[in-house]
């Protein structure tokens, strides 16, 4: 028998260490060559590892939430002959990173039993998990009604978030009893779903609230990176926001048209005009399709637009990027928006597709708020909300008039961005977005 260390190789550029967000694998496993071990994150994007080797894993660097540096030990795999591990290195976690063992002899996050509440599993953790085939879905994506399922019974365990679980012991729901495809975490639609398929069998839910005991939840995986991001934007860049009126009536009016003549295209949105109406304003306005480098004291006025589209996921927000947006007609930028929306989704966006924005677009879409002061994906200098369409009565004239309204928000960094050329360019997206027709002007 010989022992392989296997060491976190280099996953990224300027990466020096990455997380693990899950554990496929525990002490005591047998792994096959090139079947996973874990997912590490770094602040790009999640990697699966693969064993290169077949053997028993005997020890694990650490828990989900840990951070490993490259070329540290990971997982020391033992295998029924030799294999080509350096000799001069050690074959034990614990001969690099004292203190391991007590960690590797801990249940993996994995491990069937014992998973509850507290626990970690593959689909918890990491920028949205690969999902297993959901339920057939009935119109507008909700899951078909689920019934109660002997496929949770027994030693199963049932796979749920701390706020699945939480919301249904408020509702007295067994979440034994919803039934989802083998391996997939139940899910909040999915207790919807219970919900309104059993109204009509006699249950009703409680209608007050109970209190319930405090929770603490570790800060790991894609939510540590956000607050990581988030904290650092606010403290290196001075932010300033600039809110105006838009009138969106004929915009949207030629989008329904659009819409009813697209044929196979995809369905617009508003997003993919607005982006239509930046790319055609920004080559005015070089300081806010920039990035700095604060360290450096260089501001990189970019002549191209590279767009990030900020995603919400099961896990938190990402925001994959569209490149060369100016290059791209309003179908292409829909097919294209919706592309990486699924992939963020699915956790399948490449270090390229989260990387090398230039500036960024975020919206809450139907919830939209009267107006957003978005933090700055730094190192950009600027970012561009949308918020909810209302109808309002107007002046026109002496008319009174019915008209669909949206304030667009924008964040800027003062140190590169004055409130001048703020104001100056939302003035300028303004134009094309009330007089749609500019857009498809040559």
């Amino acid at each position: 028998m010989a022992r392989f260390t296997f060491k976190l190789p280099d996953i990224g550029e300027g990466i020096s260490e990455a997380e693990i967000v899950a554990w496929h694998v525990a002490v005591g496993d047998r792994v096959e060559e090139d079947q996973s071990l874990a997912d590490m994150m770094t602040d790009k994007a999640t990697v699966e590892m693969e064993s290169p080797v077949a053997g028993v894993v005997v020890e694990i660097a650490g828990a989900v939430g840990d951070q490993v540096s490259i070329g540290a030990p990971l997982v020391v795999i033992e295998t029924e002959g030799e294999v080509a591990s350096p000799a001069a290195e050690p074959d034990t976690l614990e001969a690099e990173n004292p203190g391991v063992e007590e960690v590797a002899a801990k249940p993996s996050p994995l491990r069937g039993e014992g998973l509850g509440e507290g626990s970690v599993s593959h689909g918890d953790a990491g920028l949205g998990e690969t999902p297993a085939p959901h339920p057939s879905p009935l119109p507008g994506g909700e899951r078909e009604p689920v019934m109660p399922s002997p496929s949770h019974t027994g030693s199963t365990p049932v796979l749920a978030s701390p706020a699945v679980r939480a919301r249904a012991k408020d509702l007295n729901v067994d979440l034994s009893a919803i039934r989802v495809a083998e391996g997939e975490r139940i899910r909040h639609a999915d207790l919807d779903a219970y919900l309104r398929y059993n109204a009509g069998q006699g249950y009703h839910a409680p209608h007050a609230a109970r209190a319930r005991d405090d929770e603490q939840v570790r800060v790991i995986g894609m939510r540590r990176r956000i607050a990581e991001n988030m904290a650092a934007a606010k403290r290196h860049i001075p932010h300033f926001t600039y809110v105006d009126e838009i009138d969106v009536t004929a915009l949207e009016d030629m989008r329904a048209d659009l819409n009813a003549h697209r044929g196979a295209r995809p369905k617009l949105t508003l997003l993919p005009l607005l982006i239509v109406a930046m790319c055609r304003t920004l080559p005015d306005f070089p300081m806010l399709n920039a990035r700095y480098d604060d360290e450096a004291g260089v501001v990189t006025r970019a002549g191209r637009v590279h767009v990030g589209m900020a995603t919400q996921t099961d896990a938190g927000l990402t925001v994959p990027v569209i490149r060369d947006a100016q290059d791209r007609n309003v179908w292409q930028l829909a097919t294209e928006i919706s592309r990486l929306a699924g992939a963020a989704r699915a956790n399948k966006l490449t270090p390229q597709e989260l990387g090398g924005g230039t500036i960024t677009v975020t919206s809450l879409g139907p919830l939209g708020g009267i107006a957003t002061t978005p933090v700055i994906n730094r190192p950009e200098v600027a970012i561009i909300g949308p918020n909810k369409i209302v109808e309002r009565p107007v002046f026109r004239g002496d008319d009174i008039v019915r008209a669909k309204l949206m304030n667009l928000s924008i964040s800027c960094d003062h140190r590169v961005v004055d409130g001048w050329d703020a104001a100056s360019y939302v003035q300028a997206l303004k134009k094309y977005l009330e007089t749609p027709v500019l857009l498809f002007a040559d």
